[in-house]
């Protein structure tokens, strides 16, 4: 019995995580009399839309708009209706077909609408690939989703690939998966499908999904081994450098650069140089007395390649610079008389007595002011003294 339930369970449990999405399709036809067309369904995988007709029709005409009234018309012999590669219609918000019978009053209208809570769908779904090979994906939980919501990012590189789920989840304090990163990210031609499904056990969750090109989302790496070779004639100085690494371009023709001059010594004074399309530029405005500052990015040009800017490259120095060699000279000298004179100080404060190098000079005497004999003896003879009786015995012979 409990092995059934968890068998039960886990097959549930397979189902919710194959099939992310939870869509319903509603039509409408124009023959009220008859239902000729019935049986829509739509492969969103594949962009098929089929059908069944309660008659053989010749020819039949399937029209696919987004919300945004991007529309795509294909006329077909079966009932079987396949939209091109090249065609991306994100499903969240709602897909509308249409399927006629030419010449004829026979049609119906049908509507794809994504199922679940309203608000309950992520939001600020963003992407960016860095370091060439690495992309992380980020979004927020939906503004009325439950608590307790669980969010799951699954993609396709290209049509031709399989449906992958994100391996290493990004979470939030409370454990929700709120972003992903990818390793080993390739740059194709064909735009990247994004989805993201959510679970709840209080309600049904919305998805979102993206169509994305991903060399639009890369940050470029900075430009490789700049270096500037100086020289005093009218020359200046040549500055060259190597295309950024991406996975998809080698082509150096399809990048454009921004080179960035700073004065080391005038921070303020910042050249941005016209922008250039190869890899070596000359700069004739060179001052050998001054030290400058370069680095280099670059962008996408006429290419699938970002058309943003990417990182700076490492800042490198040239130029001379000012002659500072006469005031180190002069600090050194100045440094060294300092060091001594407290060296000085310090043994012959360590070694040395001032009592014993400087012994005190005897003053002369001060006859005023010291006593004499006399004064001393006349002291002496004031002193008080015990009172007696003396008495004499005179003895006769």
């Amino acid at each position: 019995m409990f092995v059934t339930l968890g068998l039960i369970c886990m097959i549930w449990w397979y189902m919710m995580l194959f099939h992310p999405l939870h869509a319903d399709i509603q039509c409408m036809e124009s023959d009220t009399w008859e239902s000729r067309i019935t049986n829509v369904n739509v492969d969103w995988r594949r962009m098929e839309l089929s059908w069944e007709s309660s008659r053989n029709f010749s020819k039949y005409k399937c029209t696919i708009m987004n919300m945004n009234m991007e529309d795509r018309e294909e006329e077909v012999n079966s009932p079987l209706c396949s939209f091109p590669v090249e065609l991306y219609f994100p499903l969240h918000k709602g897909v509308f077909f249409t399927i006629a019978v030419p010449n004829t009053n026979i049609s119906k209208q049908c509507t794809f609408l994504p199922g679940g809570m309203n608000g309950s769908a992520i939001e600020n779904f963003s992407c960016v690939i860095y370091n060439i090979f690495l992309m992380n994906c980020t979004w927020q939980a939906g503004r009325h989703a439950p608590a307790d919501t669980q969010y799951f990012l699954y993609w396709q590189n290209s049509r031709d690939e399989e449906e992958m789920e994100c391996e290493l989840y990004i979470k939030d304090e409370n454990g929700r998966n709120m972003g992903c990163i990818f390793q080993n990210v390739s740059i194709g031609t064909e735009k990247a499908y994004f989805l993201v499904n959510g679970s709840s056990k209080d309600s049904l969750i919305q998805f979102y999904d993206e169509y994305i090109d991903l060399y639009k989302i890369e940050i470029l790496t900075a430009p490789l081994n700049v270096t500037a070779h100086c020289t005093r004639d009218s020359a200046g100085c040549i500055i060259t450098w190597h295309p950024p690494l991406t996975s998809h371009v080698e082509k150096a023709k399809c990048f454009q650069y921004e080179i960035s001059i700073q004065n080391k010594d005038e921070p303020k004074e910042e050249k941005k140089l016209p922008h250039v399309r190869n890899d070596r530029y000359e700069f004739q405005n060179y001052n050998e007395k001054k030290r400058y500052i370069l680095k280099i990015r670059a962008r996408g040009a006429n290419c699938l390649v970002s058309s943003n800017w990417g990182e700076w490259s490492e800042p490198i120095e040239f130029g001379q610079g000012k002659d500072y060699f006469i005031f180190v000279i002069l600090f050194l000298i100045a440094l060294g008389t300092i060091s001594v004179t407290l060296l000085q100080y310090c043994l012959f404060k360590r070694y040395c007595s001032y009592k014993s190098l400087f012994p005190p000079i005897p003053q002369p005497r001060d006859k005023f002011n010291v006593l004499t004999d006399e004064d001393i003896q006349t002291g002496y003879v004031n002193l008080p003294t015990k009172s007696h009786t003396e008495e004499i015995t005179t003895v006769e012979e």
